[in-house]
């Protein structure tokens, strides 16, 4: 199979040809048919995000068709559609697992970052983080919803009933998840780069009330306010635009440092949190949810040689909603 493989971290990934992997007990096969490409592929590449598997293909935004099945795996079958997500694998067996915690499992695997990923013609998976996908997404409208929909509907689940809600960084989470506040009836503050108003536009296209910079204060204080973008800066600037009581969500699995800040931002009961991983019932609520928004994904598609240009692209900020590999054979 070809795959796009990365060996060293902040070098381009090398298109190789490696064996098809063979499914072990427990997993399934998988032809891969598109992969999302996601900022926490870019924080694995840039080695921001240590000690990876290497060398490793990357992605965790997996749409494809079971081709074999592992011994002992009995709930899927030979030839079904299925999405593949960042959390890969769970003991099952520890403090965290038990209390129903698995997205704190101290012995997880990571789609794309502890075991290879999607950016291949095949890959492997743990059968129990295996979700169908809706009929009505195709396969690359429907991989940016294994990681941006799905640690974005954990984010806004966090924000509890938030009646309005700002986004930080409206990219390819908060693109999905505005559509699912939108729906619920919740007011979207969409924040972008300062500066990018084709961003703001493109906010507002989904249902944002308002758009701006992120480094201007909303028109109204908010309730809740979620940061996609891993920029720590951010964190005392939203501080600023939520209400008493209000919660800031931290959605990244990286973030660059953030700065001190007056104790008086953060009084009067606000919060802040982040977010790890995510459960398998949050991709069951989610999947269930996403067609009756119904949540439409803006994708630009790249051919699977063409992944080290839409890291690039993801980088630079040219991504408007998210980056898919379409990988035909």
């Amino acid at each position: 199979m070809k795959a796009m493989v990365l060996e060293r971290a902040g070098e381009p990934l090398k298109l190789r040809e490696l064996p098809i992997p063979e499914p072990s007990k427990g997993e399934v096969q998988i032809r891969v048919h598109a992969c999302g490409v996601c900022r926490t592929d870019l924080h694995i590449f840039d080695g921001e995000l240590k000690n990876p598997k290497l060398p490793l293909i990357l992605g965790h935004e997996i749409v494809g068709t079971i081709t074999k099945l592992g011994d002992g795996v009995k709930e899927l079958t030979v030839g079904e559609r299925i999405g593949v997500p960042w959390l890969g694998k769970t003991d099952g067996t520890c403090s965290y697992c038990d209390r129903g915690l698995e997205n704190l499992c101290e012995n997880a695997e990571f789609t794309g970052y502890t075991r290879d990923g999607g950016y291949a013609e095949y890959t492997v998976a743990d059968h129990h983080y295996c979700f169908p996908i809706p009929e009505d997404y195709s396969d690359a409208e429907a991989a940016p919803l294994l990681c941006a929909g799905l640690i974005g509907y954990r984010s806004y689940k966090m924000t509890g009933d938030a009646k309005r809600l700002g986004l930080y960084g409206f990219g390819a989470a908060a693109h999905i998840i505005a559509q699912v506040a939108q729906y619920e009836g919740r007011e979207v503050y969409a924040f972008t780069r300062p500066g990018d108003k084709e961003g703001q536009e493109f906010a507002k296209k989904l249902g944002a009330i308002w758009a701006d910079g992120s480094l201007t204060l909303p028109p109204v204080s908010l309730n809740a306010a979620i940061i996609f973008a891993p920029v720590g800066n951010l964190v005392p600037q939203a501080l600023k635009a939520v209400d008493k009581g209000g919660r800031i969500i931290c959605a990244g699995i990286h973030m660059s440092d953030i700065p001190s800040f007056p104790y008086k931002l953060l009084w009067e009961e606000r919060c802040i949190k982040s977010v790890a991983n995510l459960t398998r019932e949050d991709g069951l609520e989610f999947f269930a949810i996403a067609p009756e928004v119904p949540v439409k994904t803006e994708i630009e598609i790249f051919k699977l040689e063409e992944a080290n240009e839409a890291l690039d692209r993801l980088r630079n900020g040219e991504i408007k909603g998210a980056a898919v590999l379409e990988i035909k054979r």
